[in-house]
């Protein structure tokens, strides 16, 4: 009966480690992903430090891989030292994405903040080019988004672009899609988004957060998984050095 769950231990193990690599793809490609959506979304929060979560599961996934390695070949051979660092590793690594997921949801609380601050002062520097930043941003978000202005394309009337222009029209990325021949006029609100785009940036914004922090929790539940796996084969190692070894002509460390 031992014998069958040291056995079953082992095989768990050596198919977590497999797992650890698909999750190191996966973690970095959601770091990778949040960076990618601040490039769009940041004119709208200032704070560079809401990136700090998808840099740390970036680095997490660089390690799993590392890890996925040192596991594979420790459980195969059965080296004690190398399933004893294999633990301390993976014991640093859970720490360090419950970290993520505590700094997931404080960031995932400013963002509201960040966006409200910041989002009236970007609509008071467009100015209708395709080669200024903070035009190209508001166009991106509004077209992407379905929005216009920041509570209700009321709001541009508010804005320097609008008074300067006299033609009581918004942007072109205000127009619904499925209408033709918009011209942005205020005379036709129909064709307008209605929805102002504060409130879907945060939304947006807050649900890129959450991707970080449940890949960070469900990688956390595998790795605890693991953890346990290769302790109880370094117990059974330690009392019972007769075990059989998972491989033939594997040699004790």
């Amino acid at each position: 009966m031992g014998q069958c769950g040291i056995t079953s231990s082992k095989t768990v193990l050596v198919f977590l480690n497999l797992i650890f690599w698909a999750a190191a793809g996966i973690l970095c490609y959601v770091g990778a992903y949040v960076f990618i959506t601040y490039d769009d979304y940041d004119h709208f929060f200032e704070d560079v430090y809401t990136l700090i979560p998808a840099v740390i599961i970036i680095a997490v996934g660089t390690l799993l891989f590392i890890i996925g390695l040192i596991g594979c070949c420790a459980t195969i051979r059965e080296s004690r030292c190398g399933l004893a660092t294999f633990v301390i590793i993976l014991l640093l690594v859970f720490v360090t994405e419950v970290a993520v997921v505590v700094l997931g949801y404080i960031y995932r609380a400013k963002v509201e903040d960040e966006v409200d601050n910041s989002i009236q002062k970007v609509y008071n520097k467009y100015n209708g080019t395709n080669p200024d930043a903070a035009s190209r941003a508001i166009d991106y978000i509004q077209r992407q988004l379905h929005c216009c202005g920041i509570h209700s394309y009321s709001d541009w009337k508010k804005t320097t672009w609008f008074i300067e222009a006299r033609n009581n029209s918004v942007p072109l990325s205000c127009c619904k899609a499925s209408i033709i021949n918009c011209t942005g006029t205020l005379s036709r609100p129909g064709d307008l988004y209605s929805e102002g785009c504060e409130a879907l940036v945060v939304k947006k914004l807050q649900e890129i957060m959450m991707y970080v922090i449940w890949a960070a929790l469900a990688f956390a539940v595998i790795q605890m998984l693991g953890m346990l796996c290769a302790c109880v084969v370094l117990c059974r190692r330690s009392r019972d050095p007769a075990y059989e070894l998972l491989i033939t002509g594997g040699t004790y460390a």
